[in-house]
């Protein structure tokens, strides 16, 4: 069987395929025919192409930007985030300043409550 490939190349293009995409899922997958559910994943893996190169977040890459995304990602202020890492609101300002530099207890705090990969953490102070 021949499948369509679809390509997505603008924002409408993405929300008409998601909606198509939607729409088919509603209707249950017993429902489909083999067609059909071919078209959902090509539907699908357009979609995902397109989402993947234009909406992806950039990794970050220092460890600042690591802990501004965590922070975003959370919705924490920088008070907030001093508290819950348990180190002072202007010694969280200086090491994202880059005016001081992460000490231990402060990347072990980032590892255990942000969650942030270890090796990562050592790659950016290496």
């Amino acid at each position: 069987m021949h499948t369509e490939k679809y390509s997505i190349k603008d924002d409408q293009a993405y929300h008409t395929a998601v909606q198509k995409i939607s729409d088919l899922m509603r209707k249950g997958d017993k429902k489909l025919s083999e067609k059909k559910v071919e078209k959902l994943k090509s539907l699908t893996s357009a979609v995902e192409s397109y989402k993947n190169a234009v909406y992806a977040v950039p990794a970050p890459i220092t460890l600042e930007e690591a802990v501004e995304l965590k922070m975003y990602e959370r919705k924490l202020k920088q008070k907030d985030l001093a508290k819950l890492l348990g180190i002072g609101e202007a010694k969280l300002s200086q090491i994202m300043g880059k005016k001081r530099k992460p000490d231990v207890a402060f990347l072990k705090a980032i590892h255990e409550q942000l969650g942030i990969d270890g090796n990562l953490i050592f790659k950016w102070i290496s």
